[in-house]
């Protein structure tokens, strides 16, 4: 039995920050991060398509709240304590240049994950931090001196106190069960949408010039603006993955089966888009009417989505036939029918509720001495770096409370 002032589970990047913190501020304080996987920070590796959206450019606390569809309100202490500029500063101290792209999204200059892991690991060298891979957990119990017992088939270890960040794990939540904790459901999000439309064939790679607006039908509450991307399977790009998102839980509990509603011209109202349809039929009565689409559309999309009448003389297009077409731009109807899934990186919404967690110090409400932080609490955030900043900041704070500071 191997005794640790405090055992971290999970070497994703809340659980290494976390250990970092705790041992910068104690470092008479003995600490190890157990992982199961062979190598740690595995997520970070290939977020970003290899190369790791550090955090998000957003410093304004209400802005950046918004991107959280799960934990917004919640959130707001921790993220004025420990938000992106926060991030950043630590990481260029630490001698990894950033830099931030047009949307926000912050990236090391390297373009490579790799430089936002060997800065993490190099910390953990020089702060005396034991990382143990390979070390699957596989029962966790306290004993009678409220000390953590962990059991493994590469050994067994104990704690008088213990972080878990073990992200989306269902042996994770067995565990908190046992502790006394309850769990929201996990459930995907960030994913794309399956599709199977014939005005859609075809036409993959195909996006419009500017932001669509669309909403799910099943609660016209969840509407989202944003660039949309046509895909071999359906729809996704940024506005299919925020929907997704704000979406996950009625998504879920309908199979994945809605109607999703895309308005391809939101920056005008249906009436002056059909007295623009109007004058276009009168201005160019023998040309066909597809001949020349608003600037936001491709040409090929246009027609598909005007269908055979686009080819009609546009003085042969009835005013019937424009109104429908007027009426079909702003609430166009497709049929989801499944989830895609989205290759960059997974997350879900779901977990430990917040309430559950003394968010001034991410102690456990149930379990004097554990301690949570990351994808395991029930919070998620849009694409675009929101998910690891909530992971730095959580870590951040579970690794300065187990420091007693």
């Amino acid at each position: 039995m191997q005794k640790r002032d405090v055992v971290v589970v999970g070497a994703g990047a809340a659980g290494v920050f976390a250990a970092l913190e705790l041992r910068r501020r104690s470092p008479q304080t003995s600490v190890t991060v157990l992982e199961a996987a062979q190598r740690p920070l595995s997520k970070v590796k290939i977020s970003g398509g290899g190369r790791c959206n550090v955090t998000h450019a957003c410093f304004e606390i209400s802005a950046l709240l918004a991107h959280y569809p799960r934990g917004q309100k919640q959130l707001r202490s921790i993220l004025q304590r420990f938000g992106p500029a926060q991030t950043m500063e630590w990481f260029e101290q630490r001698g990894v240049a950033l830099k931030v792209e047009p949307d926000g999204r912050v990236f090391p200059v390297s373009d490579s994950s790799q430089s936002i892991i060997d800065c993490l690991l190099q910390q953990a060298q020089i702060l005396g931090v034991e990382l143990c891979t390979g070390a699957a957990i596989k029962e966790l119990n306290t004993g009678e001196d409220g000390n953590f017992l962990l059991q493994g088939p590469q050994g067994d270890w104990q704690a008088s106190q213990m972080l878990l960040a073990t992200g989306s794990s269902p042996l994770s939540y067995g565990w908190l069960r046992r502790l006394g904790h309850s769990i929201v459901p996990p459930v995907p999000s960030l994913f794309t949408f399956t599709i199977a439309d014939p005005r859609l064939e075809g036409l993959a790679g195909v996006s419009p010039r500017a932001p669509v607006r669309a909403t799910l039908a099943l609660d016209p509450k969840i509407v989202q603006e944003g660039p949309l991307l046509i895909t071999h399977w359906g729809l996704s790009g940024p506005v299919i993955l925020r929907l997704s998102a704000w979406g996950a839980r009625p998504l879920a509990e309908h199979n994945y089966q809605a109607s999703l509603l895309v308005d391809w011209l939101p920056q005008v109202d249906q009436e002056k888009l059909r007295q623009k349809l109007l004058h276009y039929k009168r201005d160019h009565g023998r040309r066909p009417f597809a001949s020349e689409p608003p600037a936001e559309l491709p040409k090929r999309l246009w027609r598909s989505l005007l269908g055979p009448d686009s080819d009609l003389p546009a003085g042969q297009v009835s005013d019937k036939t424009l109104g429908r077409w007027s009426e079909m731009l702003k609430r166009c109807p497709f049929a989801i029918t499944a989830k895609g899934v989205f290759k960059e990186e997974f997350v879900v919404a779901g977990g430990v509720p917040l309430a559950e967690v003394d968010l001034k110090t991410m102690a456990s409400r149930k379990c004097p001495g554990l301690y949570l932080a990351g994808e395991l609490l029930d919070v998620d955030g849009l694409t675009g770096g929101f998910n690891f900043q909530n992971a730095w900041a959580t870590g951040w704070l579970a690794g300065s409370s187990l420091a007693g500071g």
